[in-house]
């Protein structure tokens, strides 16, 4: 071997040695990083997408419910408790929605030595709408005390995303401007939609909407106009032969041809109320999508299935 060689090999071995040491420091500091961030755990989507929002680059959040699930009747198991042990801080919507937070996750996590974790119910002391006038099955009534579909409407998930802003800035106050600038975008975004729903729906030549699912009251308290439903505020439940023929003959009388439903839900019984209403009254019915926003669907995410069930809800609502 010349001395050529011999000198190749060695600024060859320095430069892998370099690679090699750098690639481990490389490492051990986006872990460090990683490790650095707060530890946050969410109930499920639209909490995510909140929370994601305001928490960005400096949070890491483990979500304990699928997407697209049916929050109501979903239960944790042991590996979703023990993803909520680490957390620095728990974020859930409440209003009996995620119940099974309170009842399976946060009762295990009382028991544990982490007394600095945070945790918080998104809906506390806003204004829900009471549940009256439902039927509760005796296993389930105590989940059906409110209407817990705030996130829905773009007015209410301000106040939610509002209560998770406030606890980043006291929980992290290092980066309290990166989670103002962040908050205050997303502020603006939530007020834009919530004075287009004023705007686009002040003037209508209908005022109720026939839906699968009556998930939608928020909607109707806030921008004037009443749901019909075939069921009532469980997505899992399923409608009656009376319930169905009671909603047919409402459509026939309000002379409405427009039904919507989510499509992270079967559209069986909607398909069967169109076709016995065109059967019955000549006129084509059309169908509709109108989300429940709990997982990003048809290329869609949260904000943007809000503002699809705001231009879906003119055109069944004949806006002018």
């Amino acid at each position: 071997m010349n001395k050529n060689q011999k000198t190749f090999l060695f600024v060859l071995a320095i430069i892998v040695m370099v690679s090699l040491f750098l690639s481990i420091i490389y490492t051990v500091f986006t872990t460090q990083v990683a490790s650095n961030k707060l530890k946050v755990v969410t109930s499920f989507y639209p909490i995510t997408y909140l929370t994601q929002q305001i928490g960005g680059d400096y949070i890491e959040i483990t979500q304990l419910m699928p997407n697209n699930g049916e929050v109501h009747s979903w239960e944790p198991s042991i590996s979703h408790i023990m993803a909520a042990e680490d957390a620095n801080i728990i974020f859930y919507n409440g209003a009996d929605a995620d119940h099974w937070m309170e009842e399976n996750v946060l009762p295990v996590l009382s028991s544990t030595n982490n007394k600095n974790r945070v945790i918080v119910e998104t809906t506390s002391n806003l204004t829900l709408i009471t549940n009256i006038g439902q039927e509760h099955r005796e296993d389930q009534h105590k989940h059906e005390l409110y209407d817990p579909h705030t996130w829905i409407s773009p007015y209410m998930a301000k106040q939610q995303a509002e209560k998770i802003y406030n606890t980043l800035i006291i929980v992290d106050s290092q980066h309290e401007n990166y989670y103002t600038q962040k908050w205050n975008k997303l502020q603006q975004q939530l007020e834009q939609l919530d004075g287009a729903y004023l705007n686009g729906l002040s003037n209508t030549n209908k005022n109720t909407i026939f839906v699968s699912h009556e998930a939608y009251g928020y909607l109707t308290n806030r921008y004037g106009f009443t749901q019909h439903g075939a069921i009532g505020l469980s997505a899992d439940q399923q409608p009656s032969v009376t319930s169905i023929s009671q909603l047919i003959n409402e459509l026939k009388e309000y002379q409405t041809h427009i039904l919507y439903f989510d499509p992270v839900y079967s559209d069986k019984y909607i398909q069967t109320i169109k076709y016995d209403l065109q059967t019955k009254t000549g006129q084509n019915v059309t169908i509709l999508k109108l989300y429940l926003m709990v997982g990003p669907i048809d290329d869609l995410d949260y904000i943007e299935q809000m503002q699809t069930n705001l231009i879906n809800l003119q055109t069944g609502l004949e806006a002018l």
